[in-house]
């Protein structure tokens, strides 16, 4: 007999999602069924490397960084137009980006909201003003020496990162329904803040 392939655990959020968060989220946003309610469709990890695009060792570095923080192989981005002002043609290697879906994607932003956005410092929550007109939501992040993952070695060339959730939802005010739930820290509005520092 060959022997039975044992099935991966689910992913802590995606489980929290699917048995919790979905339907808390159809009956707060007044939805008719489960199907109507905004979910996550994937997560794209960005590295923008224009200006350093004959920089090798730096391609080196990004590639590795997103290879250690996500667990794919990252794809190459090229440019589409020629920009003279740049000094760029039109298909040249300027960037590097990660698709990531299912139980990877879960863990992924499971990660960032736990243990990499509260290593910011001075950080008082994600903008709220980042969704797109589709819902889609856009966070950048100045270098990845936030990520754990990372030992001194792999950062001594920092670099920036750009994180896309691709959200289907109806509106910009279901997708941060869905974020809040999966713990996304937004910030608080300004009245708000002033009122708790009064109260102290």
């Amino acid at each position: 007999m060959m022997p039975t392939k044992t099935q991966a655990p689910e992913a802590r959020l995606q489980k929290a999602y699917r048995e919790t968060y979905r339907p808390e989220l159809v009956a707060e946003l007044g939805l008719a069924n489960l199907h109507q309610a905004p979910r996550l469709e994937k997560v794209v990890i960005n590295v923008g490397l224009g200006r350093a695009k004959d920089d090798k060792a730096l391609f080196e570095t990004a590639s590795n960084t997103l290879r250690k923080i996500t667990g794919q192989q990252p794809v190459a981005t090229y440019s589409k137009r020629a920009i003279a002002g740049f000094k760029l043609r039109e298909g040249v290697k300027i960037g590097l980006k990660v698709t990531l879906r299912g139980e990877r994607m879960y863990e992924f932003v499971d990660r960032l909201v736990n243990i990499v956005l509260p290593r910011l410092r001075d950080f008082h929550g994600l903008k709220v003003k980042a969704f797109d007109a589709q819902g889609n939501y856009s966070l950048g992040l100045i270098d990845q020496t936030v990520f754990p993952e990372l030992t001194f070695e792999e950062v001594a060339k920092p670099h920036g990162l750009q994180v896309i959730f691709g959200i289907d939802s109806r509106n910009a005010e279901h997708s941060r329904a869905l974020l809040t739930k999966l713990g996304v820290p937004f910030e608080k509005p300004l009245d708000q803040t002033r009122g708790k520092e009064r109260n102290q």
